[in-house]
């Protein structure tokens, strides 16, 4: 298939050169020169503008920093610029009202869309191992699947337009409150005279088991290798961990549903990133406990 890859970033460059190891033609668009010689060295081909990356190709891959920028590019460099019927799959991570507008305009103007967030990190993007949770018609999901499949270890249909925005959120939220939890436990577990290693073979056992503990423990040394093992570098940057809490928060606003602890989580984040951590692993957060 000749796919347009738009937004080369972290996650959206390792992506990106998925699709070209699986045998597709992509064509690559990135504002940041740097992102195109990586994709260019990656198998991908790469164009000036977003215009020309979409012209004629069978789908188009997004993957951009937030809600007004998927807008715009969909709206001035897609839509009517793409051929018409063309598939379009956005997998950034934006709010669910804007994922269903930009929707509703490529279904007027005659396209099928998904949005498409991610969860898995950078690592994840370069293994293709993402999961990916999906909102849209199904026929627009049907379509899209192959294609995910080749980026990810996991498609998952989440409802109609929005739904896969509202999967991600959710998750998130509870991903950064969990971490907060799993980091506050570890210290209190210091602090009372415990081997953290020994209480991690006991709670990783027991019930209070979670992903943030046994999959991406925040104490170096500790369980699997993980970005604490890294000066907390790679992984999932704090910023972007605080992006999605106050995504969650204002959809839990919208909602009228209560959320205190994944508010509290948004608060301690906040914190964290204004200190100047934005570019570390969000499990850093164990630093200032």
């Amino acid at each position: 298939m000749k796919i347009a890859f738009i937004g080369l970033g972290n996650m959206g460059g390792g992506m990106a050169a998925n699709l070209a190891k699986a045998g597709h033609d992509v064509r690559a668009f990135d504002l940041a020169e740097g992102a195109l010689e990586r994709a260019r060295a990656n198998g991908c081909t790469t164009f000036a503008t977003a215009r020309e990356a979409v012209a004629g190709v069978d789908a188009v891959v997004s993957m951009l920093p937030n809600g007004a920028i998927v807008k715009s590019v969909y709206s001035a460099d897609v839509l009517g610029q793409a051929p018409v019927g063309a598939l379009l799959l956005d997998c950034s991570t934006i709010d669910v009202a804007t994922a269903r507008e930009v929707a509703a305009m490529a279904e007027a103007a005659g396209y099928r869309m998904v949005d498409a967030p991610v969860s898995g990190g950078i690592a994840a993007a370069n293994a293709g191992t993402l999961t990916f949770m999906v909102g849209g018609p199904m026929d627009s999901f049907a379509a899209a699947e192959p294609i995910l499949a080749q980026m990810g270890k996991a498609v998952i249909h989440a409802g109609e337009s929005g739904a896969g925005q509202a999967a991600k959120i959710c998750n998130n939220m509870l991903l950064g409150a969990s971490m907060v939890a799993t980091c506050e436990t570890f210290k209190l577990a210091e602090r009372l005279g415990l081997d953290l290693q020994t209480f991690y073979d006991i709670s990783s056992k027991a019930s209070g088991q979670c992903w943030s503990m046994t999959s991406y423990c925040p104490v170096p040394g500790v369980g699997p290798t993980t970005p604490a093992d890294n000066g907390y570098q790679g992984g999932f940057a704090t910023a972007l961990m605080l992006k999605d809490l106050k995504l969650a928060m204002a959809a839990a606003q919208a909602a009228g549903a209560p959320v205190p602890m994944g508010h509290r989580a948004e608060e301690l984040y906040a914190a964290f990133d204004a200190a100047g951590n934005g570019g570390v692993d969000f499990s850093a957060i164990i630093k200032t406990l």
